[in-house]
């Protein structure tokens, strides 16, 4: 699949950045879920645990997104 822009309100915007920002949406539900059940205190470093998470949540949504 090619990647094209997207046209938003007239303002051509690469797929990259609109699945950037639905990453951190899932990853802000994630984190929530995590806050909730207290699963960030086995965290060794809970910012760089929740950036992790984003990465995996983004590079999957590219994949499949690819596919």
């Amino acid at each position: 699949m090619k990647f094209t822009e997207i046209d938003i309100l007239g303002v051509y915007v690469a797929p990259i950045s609109i699945m950037m920002v639905a990453a951190w949406f899932v990853t802000i539900f994630i984190r929530r879920l995590a806050v909730k059940y207290k699963l960030l205190r086995y965290a060794w470093h809970p910012a760089l645990f929740v950036f992790a998470i984003y990465m995996i949540v983004l590079s999957s949504m590219v994949l499949i997104t690819a596919r």
